[in-house]
């Protein structure tokens, strides 16, 4: 095998083992107790509007897309998003779609516009989605052990912190004058026309991606909120508020496969505190992950026949 394949075995692993090992100490059969008693026309509501946000993050690609003079269809753009979807369900981190997004914009446009656009359009929700966190902090604190308040403050303070500086763009370039060209973002190489088509969006096409960001970032919210009240979860709306950042963020750790076992690990340790039991909180994170995979599916069955068209034209 190889050092690839390896690394994706040991991910397999780890998120077999992290999810066994939870239900070996909280109790698989209670959590299935849970998850059987779950409010279904909750779970349907927080599908609509996973597929809702999906044509959401599509209008905010396209926006970058259109500052690079870069007109790609919006309906090729949801598709990806349809697609990007059904590959987060199975692949290392919470942005393996993302490279698949960026891989097949590639037949669009060119390699370094495609990679770029992604990453804002991946920054900015996560920028909104951090500062979220920090505004609702002080109407919800009282419900977090200290740790976790600190914690928050610093992944989204330093997270707002790197955005602004990737964002900028002129200063990061003097920072790393000093690196060979092939590897400096101030260089022809490809990184460099990578980072040049992040910072060539401008400041306008970013602010504008930041409102749609917030408008998907709210719907995220409640998606999480309706899969908490699916479960039995009765915390105000603000908890979900600040607790997404995080939640969002151990999506995208490399260490397990669609995020599964780590991000329900995380669910169990941010609500544990608030006074729910660990059962309905990993019933929560399987909701949530069943809503996501549902969507996903449908990714699937339009990339497969996207497939079977293309071997079509081809054999034609």
């Amino acid at each position: 095998m190889t050092r690839k394949q390896w690394l994706n075995l040991a991910r397999v692993l780890v998120s077999v083992g992290a999810l066994g090992f939870l239900f070996w100490k909280i109790g698989l059969g209670e959590t299935l107790d849970v998850l059987r008693a779950a409010d279904l026309r909750l779970l349907a509501l927080a599908l609509l509007l996973f597929l809702v946000s999906l044509l959401v993050r599509a209008g905010r690609w396209a926006v970058l897309l259109r500052a690079l003079n870069l007109p790609v269809p919006f309906w090729r753009l949801v598709y990806l998003y349809f697609v990007g979807t059904f590959f987060n369900s199975f692949l290392p981190t919470g942005f393996g779609g993302d490279v698949v997004r960026a891989l097949e914009l590639t037949q669009d446009t060119p390699p370094p516009a495609a990679v770029g656009t992604v990453v804002v359009d991946r920054m900015t929700g996560l920028l909104v989605l951090m500062a979220m966190g920090l505004a609702a902090l002080p109407f919800s604190a009282s419900y977090l052990a200290p740790w976790l308040v600190w914690l928050l403050v610093g992944v989204a303070g330093g997270g707002l912190l790197v955005g602004g500086l990737l964002l900028e763009g002129r200063l990061l370039r003097r920072i790393t004058a000093w690196l060979p060209e092939r590897l400096s973002p101030a260089g022809s190489g490809l990184i460099g026309r990578t980072y040049a088509a992040v910072t060539g969006c401008g400041w306008r096409a970013v602010g504008q991606a930041l409102a749609i960001s917030l408008v998907f970032n709210v719907i995220n919210i409640l998606i999480n909120f309706l899969c908490g009240r699916a479960v039995g979860i009765r915390l105000d709306l603000g908890y979900f508020m600040i607790t997404a950042p995080l939640i969002s963020i151990t999506l995208m750790v490399p260490l397990s496969v669609g995020g599964v076992g780590v991000r329900d690990w995380t669910v169990v340790a941010l609500f544990g505190p608030a006074g729910v039991d660990s059962n309905t909180a990993a019933a929560m994170s399987l909701s949530m992950y069943a809503v996501s995979a549902a969507a996903g599916l449908v990714g699937g069955v339009m990339y497969g026949i996207a497939a079977l068209r293309g071997i079509g034209h081809r054999a034609r």
